[in-house]
């Protein structure tokens, strides 16, 4: 058995994908942007982790929601860099269609947890 179940699931992949690329783009943001921003998309990666580790599919489900949540967050602040001239339209569009993706992806394992 697979002790790190989490790695499985490309959602994860994807979601360490956005963290990683707000870190890079979030460098010359003032520090408390910066910091809830970065918190928000690790905040994904780890709900997911974590409730990987869950054994039941219900208390999985709920990290789901959380990491949805945290990608709810993450957007929001990516909009706010940008109107606040702090993040490039390209980039904004980039992120935030990394960011649906791992939100469909979310929703979609959701679903698929509700069902079995």
């Amino acid at each position: 058995m697979n002790t790190f179940r989490f790695r499985k699931f490309k959602v994860y992949t994807d979601a360490k994908k956005l963290n990683l690329e707000i870190y890079k783009v979030s460098k010359i943001f003032p520090i408390e942007l910066r910091s809830q921003i970065v918190r928000s998309s690790m905040s994904v990666v780890l709900n997911i982790a974590e409730g990987s580790a869950k054994t039941s599919d219900k208390d999985f489900n709920r990290y789901l929601e959380n990491a949805l949540g945290s990608v709810n967050e993450t957007v929001a602040s990516l909009e706010i860099a940008s109107e606040l001239q702090l993040l490039s339209l390209s980039d904004l569009e980039s992120l935030t269609s990394l960011a649906d993706g791992v939100a469909r992806q979310l929703g979609g394992l959701s679903k698929k947890l509700k069902s079995s």
